[in-house]
């Protein structure tokens, strides 16, 4: 039956490999080399123990994300040592400045409108650890998602297309490894029998994943939706009312669709990333809630942050409402509703994605320009927006006042015939019986 659903074209070699690559269990990585994504934490420490136990030579990964959750991002080798397993610590802080740059051109929100981080951030951590991994002759590439949620697809889909000779391994979709591990207490008790120190640790009523870019907050308390988002300590920004009782202002210069300068100082990407996450983090900006479509079809709920986002991709916002016509406006924002779909998909690196974000980018080589804003606890509001060489907007064109005289002025005489053309495409419409009126059908 699964044999028929592949293109017979396919070799029997990949036909083999499609069929068991999600059966992969621990007890056949002996003699793999196996690299482990970790964070030094208990679920890490467990799965890299437990590779070795089965005779698989394992190495572990870790991607510099510029984790605003993590004081010294070199503390998981040290955390990971006692499992005699050597982490290398990948940088990917201007990798992950510049697919943020990508998604702030994209305006690249997803459902409930909140900015695509953690999908961003899979796309570059799969793609850096990947690069290491081959580096250091790994064969398989072990991933800590679990089976409920969109990682999963995003390691895998991200490691198949980047390095399909690489085998991947999902330990918490392993029935073995489900077993012997069916909570934090076993894995705790796990370590210890080894002689390695492990805690499980108070409960807590939600978890946090973080980069650069955002931060996401789920699962635990989080999943009841009578809970309320306020549950939530942000780490990036801060509740409205704790933002400080006056108003910021804040200058963005843009070329082509990109952020070169903020307060008048040249900056890379990482620079105006972390620029910007203080600047919109001390007034409150970027919290949101959201119930989003998982990949899988279920729903989720999460509270995020991303306050250098939300600054960033407001004022860029203003640039593109100057430059766009109505037109090139309504195919940018469905090109963006695509690229987002495909981040949080997993497929980023898609031949489709690659398209889209070309259109994208020749929308965006007029975006440009310097936009001035106020910043009070938590909203946004426009001050000015300057030097802007490719502008649709001619105040002369836009003002109810009658112009001047000018030949290349709006002349509201011309407007007869197209409210006249108008009128006959609506008449037309009533007459044939195409307009249904419609009245408000709620009856208290």
């Amino acid at each position: 039956m699964f044999r028929a659903t592949l293109p017979r074209c396919l070799p029997k070699t990949l036909l083999l490999r499609s069929r068991h690559a999600s059966t992969l269990s621990a007890s056949q990585l002996k003699g793999e080399t196996v690299g482990v994504c970790v964070s030094g934490g208990l679920d890490s420490r467990t799965v890299s123990s437990k590779l070795k136990d089965v005779g698989a030579t394992v190495m572990g990964f870790c991607a510099d994300l510029d984790q605003p959750d993590e004081e010294n991002i070199m503390d998981v080798k040290t955390k990971m040592a006692p499992c005699g397993v050597e982490t290398f610590i990948v940088d990917l802080k201007d990798d992950i400045a510049d697919m943020a740059f990508d998604v702030l051109r994209a305006q690249a929100r997803y459902d409930g409108g909140y900015w695509n981080t953690t999908g961003l951030a899979r796309a570059v951590t799969v793609r850096g650890l990947l690069d290491e991994m081959v580096k250091q002759g790994c064969t398989v590439l072990s991933h800590g998602a679990t089976g409920r949620g969109n990682d999963q697809i995003r390691f895998e889909r991200y490691t198949n297309v980047l390095s399909p000779d690489m085998k991947v391994y999902a330990p918490w979709r392993d029935p073995e490894l489900l077993v012997q591990f069916p909570g934090r207490k076993q894995m705790a008790e796990y370590l210890q029998s080894k002689g390695i120190e492990a805690e499980v640790g108070a409960k807590k009523r939600y978890s946090t994943d973080a980069n650069l870019a955002g931060l996401s907050h789920e699962a635990e308390d989080l999943e009841f939706l009578t809970t309320s988002s306020r549950i939530v300590t942000p780490l990036m920004t801060c509740w409205p009312e704790d933002a400080p009782d006056k108003v910021e202002k804040c200058t963005v210069v843009f070329n082509m669709g990109r952020a070169v300068s903020i307060n008048g100082k040249t900056l890379s990407p990482l620079e105006a990333m972390r620029t910007a996450n203080e600047i919109g983090g001390r007034n409150g900006l970027g919290l949101s809630n959201a119930l989003e479509n998982r990949v899988i079809g279920t729903k989720s709920r999460g509270v995020y942050e991303a306050p250098g986002m939300e600054l960033l991709g407001y004022c860029l916002a203003q640039v593109y409402q100057t430059v766009l016509d109505k037109r090139s406006s309504e195919l940018f924002w469905s090109l963006s509703r695509f690229v987002s779909n495909q981040i949080y998909d997993g497929r980023y690196f898609d031949p489709s994605t690659s398209a889209a974000m070309t259109a994208i980018d020749s929308l965006a080589s007029r975006a440009e320009g310097k936009v001035t804003v106020s910043l009070y606890k938590g909203t946004v509001y426009v001050d000015s927006i300057e030097e802007v060489p490719h502008s649709l907007y001619v105040e002369e064109f836009a003002s109810m006042e009658a112009d001047e005289g000018e030949e290349e002025g709006l002349n509201p005489s011309s407007a007869q015939g197209f409210v006249e053309v108008q009128r006959c495409e609506a008449i037309a419409l009533s007459k044939a019986g195409h307009i249904t009126e419609r009245r408000p059908q709620y009856k208290p």
